[in-house]
């Protein structure tokens, strides 16, 4: 199983310490959790909450900043071939570092905490789950999010 992901950030974020170790390490764990078995790429950028809201805007039609966005590839129905020895390209995640640390402060735990569980959360949006579809949806993302979290020893507390 080769999941190969890629950290990136703003430039505006250069000298702040982000934990890209910790960024792989959650990506890594929500593809295990998943069951995700095949060689899969995927990116995970982590920004500012203004260029946040301009995606958020532009992709979403919402004009506010998140704390963070999952953009899926198009899966079977892309009209990109993917060869049969290539890694899958599941898609991009962006993260607003800001969210990072004013949720860690307002949730009362760490920082690598919080910035690990936005990770999760936007893997496994590009995986095909997602809260917004309901209660049962809601229920199942929420039960896979706190296994990955126990499993990289972050749980909430």
């Amino acid at each position: 199983m080769q999941h190969t992901i890629s950290v990136q950030r703003a430039d505006a974020l250069a000298e702040v310490a982000i934990d890209e170790a910790l960024i792989e390490q959650a990506a890594h764990a929500a593809l295990q959790q998943a069951g995700v078995n095949d060689a899969c790429e995927l990116a995970v950028y982590v920004t500012t909450s203004a260029e946040i809201h301009e995606l958020n805007r532009t992709y979403r039609h919402i004009d506010a900043p998140t704390d963070v966005l999952s953009f899926a590839d198009d899966g079977d129905d892309a009209t990109f071939v993917t060869a049969p020895d290539q890694a899958r390209y599941l898609g991009d995640v962006a993260i607003s570092w800001a969210h990072v640390v004013d949720q860690a402060a307002e949730y009362g735990h760490s920082q690598a905490r919080e910035l690990a569980f936005l990770t999760v959360h936007g893997v496994l949006h590009l995986l095909g789950y997602d809260h917004e579809r309901g209660e049962a949806a809601d229920a199942e993302m929420r039960a896979m999010q706190q296994q990955i979290m126990a499993a990289l020893q972050l749980p909430r507390e």
